[in-house]
């Protein structure tokens, strides 16, 4: 594996800060990563920010096809080159903007007929929006191993009453397994980063252990309650965009066995379902009468 920092110079470019743009130096990570992944023949691969490849390579030594996507046009040629190089004629390059990327219609267009793993070296500024993302169009993928700043992976796996517990860990907590593959350390990127990153495997389940009627209003609920997460329950509930009075939020949280008194971070998985339940009944009691 060539250096980024030679790549980069022979085809003179720089990286790009306002992309996030970090790439790996260590080609051992990229190795550990698919291994650990249990990237198999078997597998159809969505790689999220190909950059200059040091993942897309061994991804596509193991998988049956990679498909990977990237946004700035100015590393295509420098990406199909490495390809090419390393002998690499699995691998298909999308140019294009994750978040702007219909996953499902993709999907449908390609004639992929298994669910897809996705592995990626996420842009911090975008990585929640990317985890969103995912969530939503979990359907179509049995697993991710993606690459985040280590206190946003932390967040990921937090548990219930501790400060990195929030909106996005009770999300993949509802959906999904959430464990660490491994820590990688700023210097094993280039440019270097101020602070270490940490790989975790979302593996998402065909069920969620508490299922709900309303996925959609359950995650307006987790959103409601931790956008003033300082705030008891009740209070955030009724300063949210719910738009649900103080005195109806209260009686709601009693009917879920909830105290009024608490706060976002201390509810499981299991009370905020019963919590978005019983909001959702006693909307539907308002809006008959």
């Amino acid at each position: 594996m060539t250096s980024p920092a030679t790549l980069l110079k022979a085809w003179k470019m720089l990286p790009k800060k306002q992309l996030g743009q970090n790439f790996l130096a260590d080609p051992a990570i990229p190795r550990t990563i698919v291994n650990r992944t249990g990237i198999s023949a078997a597998d159809v691969v969505l790689e999220i920010g190909a950059g200059l490849g040091a993942l897309t390579v061994p991804a596509a030594g193991a998988a049956g096809h990679v498909y990977a996507v990237e946004t700035d046009r100015r590393l295509i040629d420098l990406l199909e080159t490495e390809l090419l190089l390393h002998k690499r004629d699995n691998v298909t390059v999308i140019t294009a903007d994750i978040l702007r990327f219909d996953l499902g219609n993709f999907v449908r267009e390609a004639g992929i007929d298994r669910p897809l793993v996705v592995i990626g070296n996420l842009p911090y500024h975008i990585s929640s929006q990317i985890v969103v993302r995912l969530i939503e169009a979990r359907g179509w993928i049995d697993r991710a191993a993606l690459m985040f700043q280590k206190e946003l992976a932390r967040r990921f796996m937090a548990k219930p009453g501790g400060r990195d517990y929030g909106r996005l860990t009770v999300m993949l907590a509802y959906c999904a397994e959430v464990r660490s593959l491994l820590t990688v350390t700023a210097d094993r990127f280039f440019p270097k980063p101020k602070i270490d990153s940490e790989v975790i495997e979302i593996r998402f389940r065909e069920t969620p252990e508490h299922p709900t009627p309303d996925e959609a209003f359950l995650f307006r609920v987790v959103k409601a309650a931790f956008g003033q997460r300082r705030k008891t329950l009740r209070n955030a509930l009724a300063g949210s965009e719910l738009h649900i009075p103080a005195a109806a939020a209260e009686r709601a949280l009693e009917a879920a066995s909830i105290d009024p008194a608490r706060r976002a971070e201390t509810l499981t998985v299991r009370e905020f379902v019963a919590l978005s339940r019983s909001l959702g009944e006693a909307a539907l009691e308002r809006s008959s009468r």
